[in-house]
């Protein structure tokens, strides 16, 4: 029974310590209740002011350090490097690009050799005379006369000019000028002609049909075919135009003149001066 009185005695002393411990902020016994009563506000108020202060920026700093540290570190070095390495392939890039222009430049070259051979056609066209008045004189040929139907023309002069130049080399006689083709007389089916070869001396033992004479000479109109035969009617119609244009009468015959030997050359390469003799 007396454990149980204790036990309840010291139940009581700890409830009235307890209203005591309580009441105690209020009374006016500071002395012995300033330690118990202000350690308990002070170490509330202290833990207060430094959890504020202290602690939060210790926890808050080391947050913000590593968190901006990382960003921070990354940035750096990335746009650093990022710079440096576009940098240099920029560089090389333009470089690599004028490695290909180069060639195109090189390119030109042949392109700057073809105009040459193209205008040399033109400019000895452009050079020919055309409807040009020029007085002929008159010079020793040997003459072969024949006749000839336009379809075989050409052929057909082509063989008196070589009948002609074959008997000259048996003579040993040197031509001393273009052969020519002087027409006499045309007509629809064909044309009578003179062939002839400008010489310096008389042949001798002449073939048949073969003759000594002069070539025309006086007033004339010269013009220039270049090309095969065949188109000859082409210039001809030109000439025609050009004497009515400048109504100028001309007479019944006209003159061919063989710049490049019929004979060597090919038909298609034929330079060929015609005088058209004016009444």
């Amino acid at each position: 029974m007396s454990n149980t009185r204790v036990a309840i005695l010291v139940a009581l002393a700890l409830v009235v310590a307890a209203a005591v411990w309580t009441k105690m902020p209020i009374g006016s016994n500071p002395g012995s209740v300033t330690g118990p009563v202000q350690s308990p506000p002070s170490s509330p108020t202290a833990a207060a002011q430094p959890a504020a202060p202290t602690p939060a920026p210790a926890p808050s700093a080391p947050p913000t350090a590593t968190a901006d540290a990382p960003p921070a570190a990354p940035a750096t070095p990335t746009p650093s490097v990022s710079t440096a390495a576009p940098s240099a392939p920029a560089a090389q890039a333009p470089a690599a690009a004028q490695t290909p222009a180069t060639p195109p430049a090189n390119q030109s070259t042949p392109a700057a050799e073809a105009p040459p051979s193209a205008p040399a056609v033109p400019s000895v066209q452009t050079s020919d005379s055309f409807g040009e008045q020029q007085t002929l004189t008159a010079r020793k040929v040997v003459i072969l006369k024949g006749s000839a139907t336009w379809d075989n023309a050409f052929e057909t002069l082509v063989g008196s000019l070589k009948t002609l130049s074959g008997f000259l080399d048996k003579q040993g006689i040197k031509p001393a000028g273009s052969s020519l083709i002087v027409y006499t007389s045309t007509d629809d089916s064909g044309f009578t002609y003179q062939a002839e070869i400008p010489v310096d001396q008389d042949p001798k033992n002449l073939a048949r049909g073969m003759s000594i004479g002069t070539s025309p000479e006086g007033p004339t109109l010269k013009f220039v075919h270049r090309g095969s035969y065949d188109n000859m009617d082409n210039t001809y119609e030109a000439i025609t135009n050009h004497l009515d244009e400048k109504k100028q009468e001309a007479k019944d015959t006209f003159i061919e003149e063989y710049v490049t030997d019929p004979l060597t050359t090919t038909e298609d390469k034929l330079v060929i001066n015609v005088f058209v003799p004016l009444k």
